[in-house]
């Protein structure tokens, strides 16, 4: 599952690897598994150039930003960043109960662990002492695979709707030369359009999503 509001370009998603909750409360599967093995060459990251900063002409002040890839020093702010975009994404999909007992401090002590020791790319979206979004690429989770790489998350802030960063973060992690899966709520079509422009198409598997109860489908990039 994934999170991309991306205004015209892709509406809100779901991903796995939720928020981290408060003591006694349900834990969420996390797809970034602080455990798994690095891929190799991760901490040499390429980031294309052009998608190092944007300071778009002709639109609203605060809308540059700066890709990254994660850091120990990135948690507190990424923290925040994960837990806001389920707060702000999800009203009414996702129960009540589960989005107030996400945890800031809970959330941060897993992504420092995360950014010591994951597989893939993951990057963040730095503006100012925050951050407005993040994306993980990595080896794929489904057994079997179907795919040589996963998009495992996309996460965007909604202030950020719109803003093209989406766009940016997909592009910069996206391998042209590997095929690549995703997973997507069956009923967001705005999201399916966007990964289609990117030669995503559903291959006819689809499962079941435990709390917001909707399905989901896989959507393939050859």
């Amino acid at each position: 599952m994934h999170l991309l509001p991306e205004g015209g370009q892709g509406g809100p998603r779901l991903i796995t690897g939720s928020p981290v909750f408060r003591r006694g409360a349900p834990q969420l599967f996390d797809t970034t598994r602080p455990g798994s093995t690095q891929e190799p060459g991760r901490s040499r990251i390429a980031v294309r150039k052009e998608h190092l900063t944007s300071t778009n002409a002709g639109e609203p002040a605060g809308t540059d930003w700066r890709l990254a890839p994660l850091e120990p020093a990135h948690a507190p702010a990424l923290a925040a960043c994960h837990i806001a975009c389920w707060r702000e994404a999800y009203r009414g999909l996702v129960p009540d109960h589960v989005l107030d007992a996400f945890d800031l401090e809970h959330r941060a002590a897993a992504w420092e662990r995360i950014a010591r020791n994951h597989s893939g790319r993951i990057l963040v979206a730095e503006s100012g002492a925050g951050i407005a979004g993040f994306t993980h690429y990595g080896p794929p989770r489904d057994e079997p695979a179907v795919a040589e790489r996963e998009l495992q998350a996309i996460y965007i802030r909604a202030e950020w709707y719109g803003r093209g960063l989406a766009r940016a973060l997909l592009d910069a992690v996206l391998d042209p030369d590997r095929s690549c899966s995703l997973w997507v709520f069956e009923r967001n079509p705005r999201a399916r359009a966007f990964y289609a422009k990117y030669g995503f198409v559903p291959d006819g598997t689809t499962r079941a999503e435990r709390f917001a109860t909707a399905t989901e489908i896989r959507m393939v990039r050859r």
